[in-house]
């Protein structure tokens, strides 16, 4: 069922909580592939009803970001929902979530503000605000969809450890499923931005993958000097691939770290083609 509005969104859900039935949650930006298909395959095992959300939302790109050209695959999106089992698919428009003639601005809009210690670092630091919108829409959508579980990808591992706090500090009760990458043949993490590269910008960005998984085997081999594990990335690195950021912080805190640890995670994000691609490991898995 494709659902538009939230109060019709509540009236179909009504009836399923007041059965008890678990409602899971996988909030998405649409143009589904692969690893949306983890998260809701994820949900349906372990849910009796799972809702899909659709919706780019605005409040969490930059004045220079990809908002307007974002893929919108609403049609192929919903047919693929249905197919996997999903109960029903909630696709607001911006009038819907923020109000009609809503201004993109917290002087307008009440905002919700993770805190600077994990959001002035990796993405954060370049895409400023984009974690406010981001734990902005998902705490709407907690309240309009009141789910039991919420499912999020770890290929945006800063998103899901923000989310997780902010479920903690705000006392949401719902309970944050992390689900693992799911890569391209090759090693590329799924990534709806992925349609922006040709064949060749694929081959380019993976060494995105390469180099975390080098990073690892060295931490494997005994290297925890987390200056040292960066270092082994230039020799990858290309005039194809722009870097903009290689860090290893603590997977649960984003804490910096000096030496690393099995609970430590490399982080990357580069340029290729034009297209920022992020992408991470934890070290001792």
């Amino acid at each position: 069922m494709l659902i538009k509005k939230i109060n019709e969104l509540r009236e179909y859900i009504r009836p399923y909580k007041a059965n008890n039935e678990t409602l899971g949650l996988v909030p998405t930006m649409g143009a589904l592939h692969n690893g949306h298909l983890s998260l809701i395959k994820a949900a349906k095992e372990k849910c009796d009803r799972v809702v899909v959300s659709v919706f780019v939302n605005p409040i969490q790109f930059g004045p220079n970001e990809d908002y307007n050209k974002y893929p919108r695959t609403l049609k192929a999106d919903y047919e693929l929902c249905m197919k996997n089992g999903v109960d029903a698919v909630f696709s607001p428009s911006p009038e819907e979530m923020y109000g009609a003639g809503f201004i993109l601005s917290n002087d307008n809009l009440t905002y919700v503000c993770p805190p600077y210690n994990f959001t002035d670092k990796l993405c954060g630091k370049s895409r400023v605000g984009h974690f406010d919108g981001v734990c902005t829409v998902v705490n709407k959508l907690f309240n309009i969809v009141q789910p039991d579980f919420a499912f999020f990808g770890e290929k945006d591992a800063q998103q899901l450890i923000i989310i997780k706090k902010m479920v903690k500090d705000l006392n949401i009760p719902i309970e944050i499923i992390g689900c693992p990458i799911v890569r391209e043949t090759g090693g590329l993490a799924l990534s709806s931005r992925n349609k922006y590269l040709s064949e060749n910008g694929k081959k380019e960005a993976l060494l995105l993958s390469k180099i975390l998984q080098n990073i690892k085997k060295c931490y494997k081999q005994g290297i925890i000097n987390v200056d040292l594990l960066k270092e082994t990335a230039f020799s990858f690195l290309n005039n194809n691939v722009e870097l903009e950021y290689l860090e290893i912080y603590d997977s649960d805190t984003l804490e910096e770290k000096q030496e690393a640890d099995d609970n430590s995670r490399a982080f990357i994000a580069c340029r290729v083609e034009g297209v920022r691609l992020i992408d991470n490991i934890k070290l001792g898995e």
